[in-house]
């Protein structure tokens, strides 16, 4: 598990001045930034090139992982100073190499050692948090519930209580879309429907949202909870135990079957991880607080993604697949809606499934 920490510098990153109208990003031919998704795709531009009033001051935890990775990258792109905390679990060091180069700064601790993460949050002292360090392996917290909570709560808590101590602006929280809604009665699955993990991993999660609430209401504390989809892309651990995009790439890479669970008829929301990142970037800078769903907005079956997975690899032939039984505690259907994250972020899925097979399939 991984922190990322950028230094503050004189004044902090912030869109809200030319929100203000004391400066805007340029206006795109023949429409007006003032609202609708000229403004979002302004932001957005500001937000990935590094346009910003200054350098912002950051903790990302879960850092060196995958995701965590490629959001280090950004930050970096962009002109960010960035420290970066992790076990080393399940992250690996050679994902940080760029950024390390770039000027970021590694720490290897744990979140669940609160003093640690204390320690380290009061010499960073960032101004915004992002907290993607979490046991993330459905059958682990199916066998060891309270192993899997100690991560995913105790954790957070700890990064939660750090960051009040140094009164960090905002914390932007890594949860799962499908973990928390389980077998959901509607889809798309908007964030007010009711919850019903079918793992406790899953439910580790939804204490962790609760734990962001409390401290907004009990501190002021700004946090905001991305409920993300499927997330696949370049850097995801081929041989773990979550990731079905890279663990199938893995697979057709070596020449062997993929592994279908079920009979393949189950759905997913499969976001590429590009996206992902964008969305915590914009959640960064807004002042919008409770969950927000991450994803495609589209319900892809597993049968599906081996098709495209197949045209996707052209010259390298797909085996057909081999079939084992379903696994506890994995939901049948998943899709999630994402409106409030088009309405309150501006944001939207850019990147198309084939397109990012595609990209996967290049670093393999």
């Amino acid at each position: 598990m991984l922190l990322v920490s950028i230094r503050k510098s004189s004044g902090p990153a912030s869109i809200a001045p030319f929100l203000a109208g004391l400066g805007r990003p340029p206006a795109l031919p023949g429409s007006s930034f003032e609202s609708g998704p000229c403004r979002a795709c302004a932001v957005r531009a500001w937000l990935v090139s590094g346009k910003l009033t200054g350098a912002l001051d950051c903790l990302v935890t879960g850092g060196s992982g995958f995701i965590g990775s490629n959001l280090v990258d950004a930050l970096i792109a962009r002109g960010d100073r960035v420290t970066v905390i992790d076990n080393l679990s399940t992250g690996k060091r050679e994902n940080l190499e760029k950024a390390l180069a770039g000027g970021a700064i590694l720490h290897e601790a744990d979140i669940r050692d609160a003093a640690q993460v204390a320690r380290i949050l009061t010499e960073a002292r960032p101004e915004v948090v992002f907290h993607l360090a979490a046991q993330i392996d459905v059958r682990y917290s199916v066998a060891e519930p309270a192993g899997d909570a100690e991560s995913n709560v105790i954790g957070t808590i700890a990064v939660l209580e750090a960051a009040r101590e140094v009164q960090s602006r905002r914390v932007v929280f890594s949860s799962t879309g499908g973990g928390l809604y389980g077998d959901a009665d509607v889809f798309p699955t908007p964030e007010d429907s009711p919850i019903r993990p079918m793992a406790p991993y899953g439910q580790s999660k939804l204490s962790a949202e609760g734990y962001c609430s409390l401290y907004n209401r009990l501190h002021g504390l700004s946090t905001v909870a991305l409920r993300y989809g499927n997330v696949y892309g370049p850097r995801q651990d081929v041989h773990g135990e979550a990731g079905v995009v890279a663990i199938f790439c893995g697979r057709l890479a070596e020449g062997k079957p993929p592994i279908v669970f079920g009979d393949g008829t189950q759905t997913r929301d499969w976001v590429e991880v590009d996206d992902v990142v964008r969305a915590n970037l914009l959640a960064a800078e807004s002042d919008v607080t409770g969950p927000i769903n991450i994803g495609n907005g589209q319900e892809t079956s597993v049968l599906d993604l081996l098709d495209a997975l197949r045209e996707a690899s052209r010259d390298r032939p797909l085996p057909d697949p081999e079939f084992a039984p379903a696994r506890l505690g994995e939901v049948q259907r998943s899709c999630l809606d994402v409106t409030r994250a088009s309405d309150e972020l501006g944001w939207r899925a850019e990147v198309g499934l084939l397109d990012g097979l595609e990209r996967v399939l290049k670093t393999l």
